[in-house]
């Protein structure tokens, strides 16, 4: 039996997100599905994070276990092809030790989320950014984001559905820039609640808006309180940048 660390880049727009479900199609089942088809084998494909629906990845990272010999080239190359014509791709196929997980093992998950600060809606973009006003302060966003960076309680930004056992998350880096008209939010952690990215994102955007202070985030964060918070961001701007791992482990 051998372990094999995929390295997937998928538009979430058209999936239920990551995780099977009995209500739609997801990355997860098709993937299970193409090894199905490729192999013969019935396994269960784990991912390093559950994306919601409408989430994309530019890195996700998943492991399963197969019992055909074959190299990494042809493992690839057979599931892409059953993917099609899904927008799933596998990057990279790789053979790992029996250790390996691809979700216990991360060591860093980093999200990219963007912006449309513009008054024209996107086209090229459309699905795959957050369209807002063009006046958006990205300054402001990234100065009131520092007070969110490092071990915290973020009960306010957690979702209500959250399963996580603690609402205690250190958030290693908040980063705020405008590049034209994107407004990128870039977050890197070991782990995250459930759309705290998303929520956090919301919120800096009302501070970029210029509808509250720049210390009004770190008000939010003491209060431990959602409701308080601002909107959760839209899924359609979030993508999974990368996840990464220690050298032993791969």
């Amino acid at each position: 039996m051998q372990r094999w660390r995929l390295l997937l880049e998928y538009d979430g727009g058209p999936f239920v997100g990551w995780q099977r479900q009995a209500n739609g199609i997801s990355i997860q089942g098709l993937l299970e599905e193409a090894i199905v088809r490729l192999s013969g084998e019935e396994r269960t494909v784990v991912g390093a994070a559950r994306t919601d629906a409408g989430v994309h990845a530019l890195g996700q990272v998943a492991h399963v276990d197969l019992e055909k010999e074959m190299s990494p080239e042809r493992l690839a190359a057979g599931l892409n092809a059953h993917l099609r014509p899904y927008p799933v791709v596998v990057l990279e196929a790789r053979r790992v030790g029996p250790d390996f997980h691809a979700r216990f093992s991360a060591v860093r998950k980093s999200y990219l989320y963007r912006i449309l600060a513009r008054r024209a809606p996107p086209a090229l973009e459309r699905g795959r950014v957050w369209h807002v006003p063009p006046d958006l302060d990205a300054e402001r966003m990234h100065d009131a984001a520092q007070a969110l960076v490092g071990r915290h309680d973020f009960t306010s930004f957690r979702a209500a559905e959250c399963q996580a056992k603690s609402p205690i998350k250190t958030l290693d880096l908040l980063h705020v820039r405008r590049v034209g008209a994107l407004v990128e939010v870039r977050a890197v952690a070991r782990s995250f609640l459930h759309h705290q990215v998303r929520t956090i994102v919301g919120t800096l955007v009302q501070v970029g808006l210029g509808k509250e202070d720049v210390g009004w985030p770190a008000r939010v964060l003491a209060a431990r309180d959602r409701r308080l918070a601002g909107p959760t961001a839209p899924a359609c701007g979030l993508f999974l940048e990368r996840i990464d791992y220690s050298t032993e482990e791969l």
